[in-house]
């Protein structure tokens, strides 16, 4: 009879507190603006890590959240006019880097689409970290997150960087005029502060190229 008694009370504490679990989880993401990237590890406070994943299913499956990959969630936008508005492959992996306290840079191709040099958007972009080596599915398209050394990640200007980047996937005998003259358009965007600064850190072909921008200044 007790142990009747015992095992009812602690399946009703149980549900209990998965509801209040819930409730607080959803209450937080109630407080995200739209379109905000989450992980489990958010809400380790209200739960230990399973209570919270079974959490963010049921929300799931009310459509509340949806999910991106295994472990990784977005609050919904809508956009009146195209509808829902999803993250980009940039806010996931600046989301994912936040999280574990990582500094990244995007590379090759996609370091020219950001700058505008080309039109092609790669399926398996590559970023480099100094965090862990990964790769995070993100529908049919894959994150690359690669290893590098302390140097790579040491520049200061977002633009200078790409243009670093950049310039590395082209390679020098590959520049042509139109190229030549949208990155220099795009460092007039950079300080020259920060130009200064990472030329020192670019192969010298590209720090050529860098100072040629503020050389007139």
């Amino acid at each position: 009879m007790h142990d009747s008694i015992s095992s009812q009370i602690f399946v009703i504490f149980g549900t209990v507190m998965r509801i209040k679990i819930e409730e607080n989880i959803a209450e937080q993401i109630d407080s995200f603006k739209g379109g905000s990237i989450f992980f489990v590890e958010d809400f380790l406070d209200f739960g230990n890590s399973e209570s919270v994943k079974k959490a963010l299913l049921r929300l799931e499956e009310k459509k509340k959240i949806k999910r991106l990959s295994h472990g990784i969630y977005y609050k919904p936008e809508i956009s009146k006019i195209i509808g829902e508005l999803l993250p980009t492959i940039d806010d996931v992996a600046q989301a994912i880097a936040r999280r574990d306290k990582a500094r990244i840079i995007p590379t090759g191709v996609y370091a020219e689409n950001i700058l505008g040099l080309t039109t092609q958007v790669p399926m398996n972009p590559v970023f480099l970290t100094d965090g862990a080596a990964r790769a995070v599915i993100i529908g049919n398209r894959k994150i690359n997150f690669k290893k590098t050394v302390p140097k790579n990640l040491a520049t200061k200007g977002k633009i200078s960087t790409l243009v670093i980047q950049a310039l590395k996937q082209i390679k020098k005998e590959n520049i042509d005029e139109q190229s030549l003259h949208l990155i220099l358009q795009q460092l007039k965007k950079e300080s020259n502060e920060n130009i200064l600064h990472d030329a020192k850190l670019a192969p010298a072909w590209i720090r050529v190229i860098m100072l040629k921008s503020i050389e007139n200044e």
